[in-house]
């Protein structure tokens, strides 16, 4: 398993991280746990999960991830040889603390919420879930200004932050569904306020949604602020088996109706290209489709995520494939005809 810095940290992350978003619906702890255990036994030291998991987010499930990633911990020990990575939730889940923001007050009581769900003294990487301002994120291109909106100020967060790390109870930081301005800002303050500088932005990437590449690729090489890429298979969208209509029937497209981001027209055409790339190479369509993510130079990490180990297993042998010249080739030539058909 290759491994890559994190940022300027110091910290050292596998190419693949364990994504647990499943942990607590789709999946039961014991199964939690065998992932787990399969997971690093492949070589991955990389975890991440946020304390509004399990997907879809309710008041009943929340924080379960965390909590069986925790029990885990406790059972298995060896700490130390893993980087685990957890998210505070932004505004709007009225379940989270009456309704989340990215405070000094909330982030203290989301980060020792988290500490005590995961049976740990300290968090490796601390993300900003999404932004605390009106921005352009989870799907929207247009920013629209909102002159009157209730935004924690970024200073204000990142000082808060600076404060839980100079505690010991998280070693550094990160964004997610965050904006090239949002990243270039946060770097910009570091620089002005000595708070700590952000080591990562996770964001959606993959080969139906590859608008990291138009503003926060080249942060990413010349600020050393890598992606973690969510989503690398569209919600599985990008293994075929929702094509012509088809709905398996633990799929998670077919089980929670709110995940619509990834089965338009447009994507169901780029979709049975890239497929129809795959197997006229001989090659499994979601092993080529981690595979491209895994081979982009911006990238930090890949974060993988599965419901069955059989599942997590062929993700897992992506780390292993590498696509030919005529491969990369014949996506690039999709990518000209349906570019992005899924932001």
């Amino acid at each position: 398993m290759q491994t890559r810095p994190l940022g300027q940290t110091g910290i050292n992350v596998s190419r693949l991280c364990l994504g647990t978003m499943t942990f607590g619906e789709q999946n039961t702890e014991a199964d939690a746990h065998a992932q787990l255990d399969r997971a690093t036994a492949a070589g991955i030291n990389f975890i991440d999960t946020a304390e509004m998991y399990p997907v879809p987010p309710k008041g009943e499930t929340q924080g379960l991830t965390e909590a069986y990633i925790g029990s885990w911990l406790k059972a298995r020990g060896k700490r130390d040889d893993l980087v685990i990575a957890t998210k505070a939730a932004g505004p709007g889940l009225e379940h989270i603390r009456g309704g989340p923001r990215l405070t000094p007050e909330h982030l203290q009581r989301a980060v020792d919420d988290s500490l005590a769900r995961l049976n740990t003294d300290y968090i490796d990487l601390y993300q900003l879930h999404w932004p605390d301002r009106s921005a352009n994120f989870f799907g929207k291109l247009g920013y629209q200004h909102d002159a009157h909106e209730d935004a924690t100020p970024l200073a204000e967060t990142l000082m808060a932050l600076k404060d839980l790390v100079d505690a010991g109870k998280i070693r550094s930081i990160g964004l997610s569904n965050e904006t090239p301005w949002g990243v270039m800002q946060s770097l910009r303050l570091a620089d002005s306020l000595g708070v700590p500088r952000v080591a990562s932005v996770q964001n959606p990437y993959n080969l139906l949604n590859r608008s990291f590449e138009v503003g926060l690729a080249e942060i990413a090489h010349r600020e050393d602020v890598g992606l973690l890429a969510y989503s690398p298979l569209a919600f599985g969208a990008l293994t075929g088996k929702y094509l012509d209509g088809a709905r398996p029937p633990q799929g998670r497209l077919t089980l929670f109706e709110r995940f619509k981001r990834y089965t338009s027209d447009l994507a169901e055409e780029a979709i049975g290209a890239y497929v129809g790339i795959a197997r006229e190479h001989g090659l499994d369509p979601a092993q080529m489709a981690l595979a491209y993510v895994n081979s982009r130079s911006f990238l930090t990490s890949n974060i993988i995520g599965a419901t069955t180990l059989e599942q997590l297993d062929a993700n897992l042998a992506s780390e292993d494939l590498t696509l030919d010249d005529s491969v990369l080739e014949a996506i690039e030539a999709v990518h000209r005809q349906h570019p992005n058909p899924c932001p």
